[in-house]
């Protein structure tokens, strides 16, 4: 039988040992499918690694915690400290599973020491920065002469990632019958399905109106909000471009990522003294402590407004 290209996982691995872990994720913890295919990517430099190390042979119990160390050593070399966090989690992540299925032992990944990550506060958009991005397909629609459908879907996917906080798969995910326009709330799918309510603010209401009732395709309950011009469900690249697009006409950093108007959604709810709790709701947070750096950004700029302006500061 012939060798595995190097990249590759053996087949025997990857359905004896990996496939039923993944499924695991996907179907009974509900793992988005980007964790999943990370935790995936993941297994697959990990056991790459124990190919070059020559220990692919040995039982995966059979590890021990200085390979694992000596492991994270060197794969330090080749990611950012948060990716190697995560890579470590995804395969502490592997052997809690077959763990609990009784056929492996012990964790090797059991109190191996990481590096300590960087803070790193979350960047986002000023308020002027985001109101001059939000109305950008206006004036483009305006000003260039543009298609309408593209300028008003565009000018909506953004008012929904920052209006209501969505992450940019459950902007993708929107169906109609997702929206009560009544209340101005959407019922949006997060991390492992989990079901929240999102105000999605008058402003973003307007602009679903005017979509859906001049531009819409098809509006029925299980229509997706968000198409491209085929009529085909808008996906996450397709999003992430057409920001850019936008962010090049405002001249602002083309670094800014969907995911970036989100933290300013919660940075602006907190400026203007919403409760954490109730951000923490909004955003579909499972721990309060992953909210509480956006407190830390709104303490940053206050402290940088006294630095700045104070006699004694």
């Amino acid at each position: 039988m012939d060798e595995p290209a190097p990249d590759l996982l053996p087949p025997a691995v990857a359905a004896e040992w990996v496939q039923p872990w993944l499924d695991h994720l996907a179907l009974e913890r509900r793992c988005s499918r980007y964790t999943v295919r990370n935790y995936r990517q993941a297994f697959e430099d990990f056991h790459r690694w124990l190919r070059r190390s020559g220990l692919a042979d040995r039982a995966f119990d059979a590890l021990d915690q200085r390979a694992m160390r000596d492991f994270v050593i060197e794969a330090q070399h080749r990611f950012d400290r948060r990716t190697l966090h995560n890579h470590v989690s995804g395969l502490r992540a592997f052997y809690r599973f077959w763990m609990r299925r009784g056929r492996l032992e012990r964790n090797p990944f059991s109190g191996v020491a990481l590096p300590k990550l960087e803070k790193r506060l979350p960047k986002f958009l000023t308020e002027k920065q985001a109101e001059a991005l939000l109305t950008a397909p206006t004036r483009r629609l305006e000003t260039e002469g543009a298609d309408p459908f593209e300028c008003w879907r565009d000018r909506l996917a953004l008012e929904l990632l920052y209006g209501a906080g969505l992450r940019i798969s459950e902007l993708c995910g929107l169906n109609y019958g997702m929206i009560d326009e009544g209340e101005g709330v959407a019922r949006v799918l997060g991390k492992g399905r989990k079901e929240r309510v999102c105000p999605i603010g008058a402003v973003a209401k307007t602009v679903l109106q005017r979509f859906r009732d001049e531009f819409a395709p098809a509006k029925g309950p299980g229509d997706p909000v968000l198409v491209d011009a085929r009529g085909g469900r808008l996906s996450p690249r397709a999003v992430q471009l057409l920001m850019k697009r936008y962010l090049a006409l405002c001249g602002l950093p083309m670094d800014l990522s969907p995911h970036k108007l989100r933290h300013s959604f919660a940075t602006h709810l907190l400026d203007r003294g919403a409760d954490l709790r109730l951000v923490q709701e909004m955003l579909g947070h499972a721990k309060l402590t992953t909210t509480q750096v956006y407190t830390h950004v709104t303490i940053a700029r206050l402290k940088d407004v006294h630095r700045h302006a104070h006699p004694r500061a």
